[in-house]
């Protein structure tokens, strides 16, 4: 019989079955940064386009003068016919290309760029790429602006040197790319730090949710987070406050109420067992038998629902200590109500043998307690397994809705709503199993097992 549940199966995938897209979706601060990326692209796009729209608007009409005053003055100083050494001298000075077409002249000072010239009608040379370096800034009027013709024939042409003009787009590309990473990180870096204290305030709500009151919130700022994390700890601490009081109110009416019980019973036992009392008798003794245990289990769940539970723990040997539990439970009308099973070579454990007992024996007589009366046996399954210690009981009963499984380890809760006594106790023997487990470290699992229920018990064993 495996101990494995379909429960810690379930709880084991539930976090492997979250996508990164469901996290990215659920986190606050990865949106807030696709945000700001989305923001820092639209405000780049608009001022790029502006910036562009205002340029192609003034620039023409303010630089097409000067141009045109500076084309004059270099086609003057080449002289006419134009001086091929003044040309190559000009165009080692300035970062411009010459280019000089005519019948005494020509000229190229840069003709890498101009490699299919030919020659056209009445002898021209033509440049089919002649807008690498002439004219490919100032397409159709500007061509004219940077062309000028001399008296003698000659054809001037200016244009751009080697700058390679045509790299400025992709580089402003990727250094515009660059910085929208980089300022992207610095966006995250910041976000997160401003989203830390939620964080701390999630993890501060779980701690609470357990019931460990001891740790408040860390509050980092003075800002609404800050806040908010103060007034969650004011919150915890008056929960802590009223769990505390309706503690001690428990256990101090456990503790009234013992002794006028114990006297109770004292007077009923001394009551003559006569024909005519002893069903009456024998009836009030069970009744106050079961108040007795009713406060008893509830003084122990509050000693252990404590932060502090003390446990009597010393050596025990679990296999001697289930061998006991099954024999006391065993009675003459059902002695083999029980099957024990036991692993070979069980260690000996450090557990508390007086709260180990009242966890066993309250996962079989729950087991008992539900199982038909022609069922088969319930089981009793206490093996090692990977430094844990695992004991399992199963019945074979009519099992529990899935929809109330998570409930049954609750105080008080008994999955019979009409609370007959004839069908149960009064909702403690399982809360109180939950909570001895959890005192050794340990944790309680229950799970049906078609037929029946199934509760595995998990405790750490010393590697």
């Amino acid at each position: 019989m495996s101990p494995d549940t379909p429960s810690t199966m379930q709880s084991a995938k539930a976090p492997g079955r979250q996508s990164w897209r469901h996290r990215l979706g659920h986190s606050l601060q990865w949106r807030l940064v696709a945000l700001f990326l989305l923001l820092a692209v639209g405000m780049s796009a608009a001022f790029l386009w502006g910036t562009q729209k205002a340029m192609a608007l003034g620039w023409r009409d303010a630089v097409r003068p000067l141009v045109s005053d500076y084309v004059d003055r270099l086609a003057i100083d080449l002289g006419t016919p134009p001086d091929a050494s003044r040309a190559q001298a000009l165009a080692a000075r300035l970062p411009i290309s010459v280019r000089i077409e005519g019948p005494l002249t020509q000229l190229d000072t840069h003709p890498k760029t101009s490699r299919n010239w030919r020659k056209g009608p009445g002898g021209h040379i033509i440049d089919d790429h002649s807008e690498d370096h002439y004219g490919d800034t100032y397409a159709g009027e500007g061509a004219r602006l940077l062309r000028r013709v001399t008296a003698d024939g000659h054809t001037i042409t200016f244009g751009l040197g080697d700058l390679n003009w045509r790299r400025g787009p992709g580089m402003v590309f990727w250094i515009t790319l660059t910085a929208l990473l980089a300022l992207t990180a610095v966006a995250y870096a910041v976000v997160r730090r401003l989203l830390k204290p939620l964080d701390d305030i999630g993890a501060g709500a779980r701690r609470f949710g357990a019931g460990d009151f001891a740790t408040p919130i860390p509050q980092r700022r003075r800002d609404e987070l800050g806040d908010l994390a103060g007034q969650i700890n004011t919150m915890g601490q008056d929960i802590h406050q009223m769990l505390e009081a309706k503690r001690a109110l428990l256990l101090a009416i456990s503790h009234e109420l013992r002794s006028p019980l114990t006297r109770a019973r004292l007077n009923t036992e001394l009551l003559p067992d006569s024909a005519d009392t002893h069903t009456e008798r024998g009836a009030l003794l069970r009744d106050l038998a079961e108040m007795a245990r009713l406060i008893t289990d509830l003084l122990e769940s509050e000693r252990l629902a404590s932060r502090h539970a003390a446990l009597q723990c010393e050596t025990v040997d679990i296999a001697q200590l289930a061998k006991d539990v099954v024999a006391s439970m065993a009675d003459a009308g059902s002695p083999a109500r029980i099957t024990l099973h036991l692993a070979p070579d069980l260690p000996q454990l450090q557990l508390d043998p007086v709260r180990m007992r009242l966890l066993l024996r309250n996962l079989l007589d729950n087991a008992l307690r539900y199982a038909p009366p022609d069922a088969p046996a319930c089981e009793l399954d206490v093996r090692s397994q990977a430094n844990q210690l695992i004991i399992t009981v199963r019945d074979f009963g009519p099992g529990v809705a899935e929809a109330q499984l998570p409930l049954l380890m609750q105080a008080f809760y008994r999955p019979d709503t009409a609370r007959q006594r004839s069908t149960g106790g009064v909702g403690l023997g399982l809360y109180l199993c939950q909570l001895v487990a959890r005192a050794h470290g340990g944790s309680l699992q229950l799970a049906n097992a078609s037929p029946g229920l199934r509760a595995v018990v998990t405790l750490p064993m010393p590697g």
